[in-house]
C-alpha cells in the first residue's frame, strides 16, 4: 500500500514538472511581438491614394505598436517578388494578445465594412518575433 502511494506521488509530481514546461511555452506565446502584413489587390477604378488614406486609420487602432502602409517598391522583376499588389500594410504588435485585440478593435472593423467592396482580394501574413 505504501509503494502504491509512492508511486502515484511520484507520478503527480512527474505530471505537475512535464506540464510545467508547456504552461511557460503557452505564456511566452501571449507575450511574443507579433508582426501582422496585409496586402490588398483593388478593384479597378479604386484611387489607391485614396485607399492609402482610409488604410491609414489602422495604425491608430489601440494596440498598434507600429504601422506602415505603401505600395510596392520598384524592385527588381524576379520570380520570387510579388508586385501584383496594389497596396500593403505592416502593423507590429506587442503580443498576440494584442492583435487579437485588433482584431474586434471598432476602427479597424469600421475600415473593412467601409472599404472592402474596394479589394477583389486580400492576403494576411502573421508571424511572432
Amino acid at each position: 500500500m505504501k509503494s502504491r502511494r509512492k508511486f502515484l506521488q511520484t507520478l503527480t509530481v512527474a505530471g505537475a514538472a512535464a506540464s510545467l514546461p508547456i504552461q511557460l511555452m503557452a505564456e511566452q506565446t501571449k507575450k511574443q511581438k507579433m508582426i501582422h502584413q496585409v496586402f490588398f489587390w483593388l478593384k479597378n477604378g479604386v484611387d489607391v491614394s485614396d485607399f492609402i488614406k482610409e488604410a491609414s486609420v489602422l495604425g491608430k487602432c489601440k494596440t498598434v505598436d507600429k504601422f506602415y502602409i505603401g505600395t510596392p517598391a520598384p524592385t527588381e522583376a524576379r520570380d520570387v517578388v510579388d508586385h501584383s499588389y496594389q497596396v500593403a500594410c505592416t502593423l507590429f504588435f506587442k503580443s498576440i494578445e494584442d492583435q487579437n485585440a485588433y482584431q474586434v478593435d471598432p476602427l479597424h472593423l469600421k475600415f473593412i465594412e467601409r472599404n472592402s467592396n474596394k479589394w477583389s482580394a486580400v492576403k494576411v501574413y502573421d508571424f511572432v518575433i
